[in-house]
């Protein structure tokens, strides 16, 4: 929701000053809120994010779309616990429902999350356009893709 900006801003700021992450403003989360699944505590702090954006398909057949994860962060405390495994889970089940006929994210990790989830790497000119051409090439980011 858009008044989880803030909350998500803040989430984020540790993986942030790693460098894990990009810096977004708060007025990014709350125009993009309804990217976002969160995991929440029972206290209604946030725990983890995961961003997943649709982008039409580059080079595929008209109508089709990819999926891009963005923003994918767990709390320290959660962290070794499942709880990424749990949103990321979510965000497969998610994009299939949506028909995303591809699935693409960047990490600057080791990625071993997402290549136990049947993402493997690739190029940036495989993935959406649009997304490709805002990678940072002086992060060093990995692509990875799934398809189904």
């Amino acid at each position: 929701r858009p008044d989880e900006a803030a909350a998500l801003a803040a989430l984020s700021r540790p993986f942030v000053r790693s460098g894990a992450l990009r810096e977004r403003p708060v007025s990014l989360y709350a125009a993009h809120a309804a990217d976002f699944l969160v995991l929440e505590a029972p206290d209604g702090t946030l725990d983890g994010c995961v961003g997943l954006r649709s982008y039409p398909a580059d080079g595929r057949e008209a109508g089709e779309f990819a999926g891009v994860v963005y923003n994918f962060c767990v709390a320290a405390h959660r962290q070794g616990s499942g709880a990424g495994a749990g949103l990321l889970r979510a965000a497969l089940v998610t994009a299939r429902a949506r028909s995303l006929g591809a699935l693409f994210t960047a990490t600057t990790g080791s990625a071993g999350l997402f290549l136990r989830h049947g993402f493997t790497p690739t190029t940036a000119h495989r993935a959406p356009r649009t997304w490709a051409q805002s990678l940072d090439p002086r992060r060093d980011a990995r692509v990875l893709i799934r398809t189904w």
